[in-house]
């Protein structure tokens, strides 16, 4: 009988956290929130945005760069190579707007292990304005992107993120894109966020140049595989805060292949495990199977209630939600487990093509 009230206690302690988690969350996100004017005396502002492909609705998105509700902002499009299928787009939105300054920058400084950042770091280095933001191509900019990002910055902080929300899946391996981004990973870090421990998440980061500086420059958020992971670093070092904006924006996906899902969550449980270990440790007890384990009646009945609050979770703050979510759930939380070993069994990943090793460059920082 021990052990049965034993599991019993951790399903409901499990429960618990996964309610705990939503409420948090819930109090950050919200539908139908009023579209926020830029206050007066609004400083300018530099938009980067890295570039590699073909993305879905990428016209969209980048077309979303050049409607914003803003005084003053460039923007720098940045592409590793001019051949990329990308670039005629970039060029007819920079030629359909002239209103807004813009510039596609084409090369890679390679500094760093992350072909990302590579791409980056020109676009960072011929930004006309203190205030920066790297946004990602596939995120979709709101008319009051850059003033909602700015309203969560105060003294003490030293960069404002945003978590990606996934929107618009045309398929069953996209509503599970859904399940992992939008009520699981996007909860936990509000609830992270929410109790002070803030971390960064690379599809939207606000920087004051600054504080980049003087931590050592953009080429610092080389020290780690994940540009991110170094932000968070790098900001945390100099006693400042990683803030997440209050509704986060959206991330159309369209159409997505079982495998694609699969080794995205794995390269990011892997960047995740590399760069801050200790925070990993705990990924493996989130979802069903454990408290699958200590007790299946328990954690199935328990389960459904925290998947019932996700969706409601879901309802409030606007994302996607279906009649499918729940399988999706269900599948989400089979792989955490899978993922968790993944992470810790290689240290290889592809970026957009690219592969890396963050064995390889977790030695040479070590040698150096």
């Amino acid at each position: 009988m021990s052990l049965v009230v034993w599991a019993l206690a951790f399903c409901a302690a499990a429960a618990a956290l996964h309610l705990v988690s939503i409420a948090l969350a819930a109090t950050r996100c919200y539908a139908g929130v009023r579209r926020a004017a830029p206050p007066p005396g609004s400083p300018p502002v530099t938009i980067v945005r890295p570039l590699c492909g073909v993305d879905n609705f990428v016209e969209e998105t980048l077309a979303s760069t050049f409607r914003l509700d803003y005084p003053e902002y460039e923007i720098n499009f940045c592409l590793a190579g001019g051949d990329d299928p990308v670039a005629p787009i970039v060029r007819r939105l920079i030629a359909t707007h002239p209103e807004v300054p813009a510039r596609l920058l084409i090369g890679a400084d390679a500094t760093s292990p992350n072909p990302k950042l590579n791409n980056v770091i020109k676009g960072w280095d011929a930004a006309r304005h203190g205030w920066i933001i790297l946004a990602d191509s596939n995120v979709m900019l709101p008319p009051d992107y850059i003033q909602r990002m700015q309203r969560r910055w105060d003294d003490g902080t030293g960069l404002v993120c945003s978590v990606p929300i996934a929107s618009r899946p045309a398929n069953f391996w996209a509503e599970l894109e859904c399940a992992f981004l939008n009520t699981f990973e996007a909860r936990w870090e509000y609830a992270a966020d929410t109790l002070g421990m803030g971390f960064a998440q690379g599809k939207n980061m606000l920087f004051r140049r600054d504080t980049v500086e003087a931590g050592g420059g953009i080429r610092a958020l080389g020290a780690e595989m994940a540009e991110d992971a170094a932000a968070t670093k790098l900001v945390r070092a100099a006693g400042l805060a990683v803030r997440l904006v209050d509704n986060p924006f959206e991330q159309p996906l369209g159409r997505r292949v079982a495998v694609e899902v699969w080794r995205r969550q794995l390269r990011w449980a892997r960047l995740r495990r590399m760069t801050f270990p200790l925070y990993f440790l705990p990924e493996l007890l989130p979802g069903i199977v454990p408290p699958l384990l200590a007790g299946i009646y328990a954690a199935a009945a328990l389960g459904f209630s925290a998947s019932l609050f996700a969706l409601l979770l879901a309802r409030r703050a606007g994302w996607h939600a279906s009649w499918r979510m729940p399988a999706a759930f269900l599948l989400r939380d089979l792989l955490i487990p899978a993922l968790w070993v993944g992470a810790w069994i290689g240290d290889t990943f592809a970026w957009r093509g690219t592969a890396m090793d963050g064995g390889i460059a977790a030695a040479k920082k070590l040698a150096a």
